[in-house]
């Protein structure tokens, strides 16, 4: 699509809703949603956010046609899911996450700080702005840069809106929103602290459908959930005798044995470990996840 009044830009997104009223209903909720930004934010922060070469510029207009929802994005490039599976999954470096993280954390920081959460924060959500890249002699794709921005503000949620108990695609959700303890930013927080490893590992951290088993594999990487946290939860059928109710052989207990292993010492690990906390007020935030070594890094060059 071709366009030369929305912002500036020559080409554009355009994601088309079907003509089905649950799917309608959705994108009226997300349109509303992308509106009420105007109201939440002083002027002098949409500019920012506006300039913020991290974000996407978001919704810039919307229309209907036979019926469908059509929502105008600005227009980028692969996600990060998609650029992993074209290119045979095979994991980004370290240097290439320094690189991402920084400009994610940044993002994400700008949203909380003024109090709103992405809520869905994954590789999906995580565009490159241009995904150009040269083919190595084996084949693997060689991104020609690594700069991204973060999209798809659909179920973020201001402080003072309602919090629904249960967000996040399942893969990226914190154990406070398994274990229903109630969510803040710092769930995006945990979100991120997946989509790194994601990156690191080429494939997704916590491969489960099932809440009980994923709680079962976060315990296996990050060690024993707190008890002070299961005697909390209202999902008391996950415990046990004060400890997560997982003691059987299984199928699923031979996977996670076998996938799930310990976090390793490194700067990178060290970062992930601090976002992977299960206690929200342990848990690293993303202002001074900007200062840690490995963004800091990106900072100084």
């Amino acid at each position: 699509i071709h366009t030369s009044s929305l912002c500036g830009l020559d080409h554009v997104a355009v994601k088309i809703v079907r003509n089905i009223e649950s799917f309608r209903e959705v994108a009226r909720s997300e349109i509303q949603s992308r509106k009420s930004w105007g109201v939440n934010f002083s002027f002098k922060t949409i500019q920012f956010y506006l300039s913020c070469p991290c974000i996407s510029y978001g919704m810039l207009n919307w229309f209907e046609h036979n019926g469908h929802i059509c929502i105008v994005f600005e227009l980028l490039g692969l996600s990060t899911f998609e650029f992993l599976r074209q290119n045979k999954f095979l994991p980004f470096n370290v240097e290439q996450i320094r690189q991402m993280a920084f400009q994610i954390f940044r993002a994400v920081c700008f949203l909380h700080r003024n109090k709103l959460t992405h809520t869905d924060l994954k590789p999906e959500n995580i565009l490159f702005v241009c995904a150009d890249y040269d083919l190595e002699y084996n084949d693997e794709r060689k991104l020609r840069s690594f700069d991204v921005k973060v999209v798809d503000f659909g179920t973020a949620k201001f402080d003072h809106e309602d919090h629904e108990s249960e967000v996040s695609t399942r893969h990226y959700r914190a154990p406070e929103v398994i274990l229903d303890l109630g969510w803040n930013q710092s769930c995006d927080v945990w979100s991120l602290g997946c989509v790194l490893m994601e990156f690191y590992l080429g494939r997704t951290l916590f491969q489960t459908h099932d809440s009980k088993e994923h709680l079962a594999m976060m315990e296996k990487i990050l060690g024993p959930i707190p008890p002070h946290l299961l005697k909390q939860t209202r999902k008391q059928h996950y415990v046990h005798n004060g400890r997560l109710n997982w003691d059987e052989p299984s199928s699923s207990d031979e996977y996670i044995w076998k996938h799930c292993i310990p976090l390793k010492e490194s700067q990178l690990f060290d970062l992930i470990g601090c976002m992977l906390e299960y206690d929200v007020y342990r848990r690293i935030t993303l202002e001074e996840a900007l200062w840690h070594p490995i963004p800091v890094y990106l900072k100084s060059i």
